[in-house]
């Protein structure tokens, strides 16, 4: 099993428990911590430059929410998800994610419709730019999100958003696969103009299908990805 690369000193000044959560959730996040490795609190003390007492804290909050997980005579490992879970997952982001396009559509501003293009047209500037990429995306989904005007939406979003860390970098970092989803963020606001909701919910829809797509693609591609759940030991 492999242990987790790696960090930088969390920076001073930085309250000590959240700078270990954000920087673990980052390595996570960018791949740097695969699924099913190894976090041992005192190598990962050291490497923060920090005593074990936060870095516990950090673990306990990643464990809470389902981040990783502790394996009997293992210890702490980032978990890996299994192919039901992904299917799980992802059937929760056309749900939560084609709502809030219809509802958008709806809701939304002229103004808001006009960020959500912008938006995607900075990202089509940026195509070959993984890390812009990356966040323009987040911030075409947030701002969606937000215009569909529904809060409990944004708190849903929120748990999925954490559970999508483990799967590593963004899918984004594939070219082909960038363009495609500007086009279909594209055809999301076209049909946000026309105020079109059941266009805009079938299109976000269509989004996160192709996502999941290539997302299955890579996890296997890599041997992140458990074919069938894990039984725990007895």
């Amino acid at each position: 099993m492999r242990s987790a690369t790696h960090l930088n000193p969390v920076s001073a000044g930085t309250p000590h428990t959240e700078g270990a959560y954000q920087r673990l959730l980052e390595e996570i996040s960018t791949g740097r911590i695969e699924p099913g490795s190894r976090i041992t609190e005192t190598e990962l003390a050291e490497r923060l430059q920090m005593s074990r007492t936060p870095v516990r804290e950090a673990l306990r909050r990643l464990e809470a929410e389902g981040l990783v997980t502790h394996k009997p005579r293992v210890g702490v490992v980032v978990r890996q998800l299994s192919y039901p879970e992904l299917m799980e997952l992802y059937e929760m982001r056309w749900v939560i994610e084609g709502t809030a396009a219809r509802l958008a559509a709806r809701a939304a501003s002229d103004v808001e419709i006009e960020e959500l293009a912008a938006i995607n047209d900075e990202m089509a500037a940026n195509a070959g730019d993984g890390a812009a990429l990356y966040a323009l995306n987040r911030q075409f989904h947030t701002t969606l999100i937000a215009a569909a005007r529904n809060r409990y939406l944004v708190k849903s979003v929120r748990s999925i958003e954490l559970t999508l860390q483990i799967l590593g970098p963004s899918t984004l970092r594939e070219m082909s696969r960038a363009t495609e989803a500007i086009e279909e963020h594209a055809r999301v606001v076209e049909a946000l103009r026309a105020r079109d909701g059941a266009g805009a919910e079938a299109a976000m829809r269509a989004h996160m299908e192709a996502a999941q797509r290539t997302r299955l693609r890579q996890l296997r591609k890599h041997g992140r990805l458990m074919e069938s759940e894990e039984l725990p030991e007895p």
